[in-house]
């Protein structure tokens, strides 16, 4: 099937999918302000950018495998790598705690949680239960222009596969998977997914993580269901959607 056959070109409307870039704290925020009122709030804004940063950066750095599950990291530690206090790398760190993505380790740090292959055939296991019933369900529904607009979504996968970019590539692929799920109006599905979705692409314990080949046949299979989905053959579709969940984590 030829890619994009019977697509219009039709801006998405969903972001686009960066690849990920290093941290850097943000310089101070300039500008003036009009009399009489009061100034921006700089230093929240400065403290909630770096922390957002240094989330993204560890998310990164789990999804790599720089973090090795069942090692013990400090948060003066991490700060002193990203260039920053300890801080905000503590406030990010809580956060993937609540995640289940590390541990906390009183007086020491945070250790990263170590995940075998039954955790993460349960996890791949619970994302078909929701998911593919809605992807069949919206087959049927969503008209050809609908999906041609996610192609460049499922373009951006290949091309962090293509280099071996392990960390854009996770967001691309949930960023594909969400677009997906988005039309089907369910703000709640979506955001359920995408958590269980960020949990199966961290890395087991031990296996490696995954190989550019790796990424770029979980690419592949991105690019033929968006075929699928355009030419409306809800067959194909099934088929397809069903052995992308028995496969890998994406």
């Amino acid at each position: 099937m030829e890619q994009g056959r019977g697509c219009e070109e039709v801006r998405p409307p969903y972001a686009s999918v960066t690849a990920h870039s290093s941290v850097r704290v943000p310089e101070q925020v300039r500008g003036e302000h009009t009399h009489g009122e009061p100034p921006p709030p700089r230093p929240e804004v400065r403290r909630h950018s770096v922390r957002g940063q240094i989330l993204d950066a560890l998310r990164a750095a789990l999804v790599d495998g720089e973090l090795i599950p069942g090692q013990v990291y400090s948060a003066p530690a991490l700060g002193g790598r990203f260039g920053v206090s300890a801080t905000p790398v503590r406030e990010a760190m809580q956060q993937l705690a609540g995640e289940g993505a590390v541990e906390v380790v009183p007086n020491r740090g945070f250790r990263v949680s170590e995940r075998g292959p039954r955790e993460l055939a349960e996890l791949a296991e619970v994302r078909a239960l929701i998911e593919v019933p809605v992807m069949l369900r919206l087959a049927r529904s969503v008209p050809p222009a609908g999906w041609c607009a996610l192609r460049p979504l499922a373009d951006a996968t290949v091309a962090a596969a293509a280099v071996g970019d392990r960390a854009s590539y996770a967001e691309a692929d949930r960023a594909f998977h969400g677009a997906v799920l988005a039309l089907s109006g369910n703000t709640q599905l979506v955001a359920v997914a995408d958590e269980l979705h960020r949990r199966s692409q961290w890395p087991l314990e031990t296996n490696p993580p995954a190989s550019r080949a790796d990424l770029l046949a979980d690419a592949s299979e991105h690019t033929a269901l968006l075929d699928a989905l355009i030419a409306q053959d809800v067959v194909v579709v099934q088929s397809l959607v069903r052995e992308h969940f028995a496969g890998s984590g994406g």
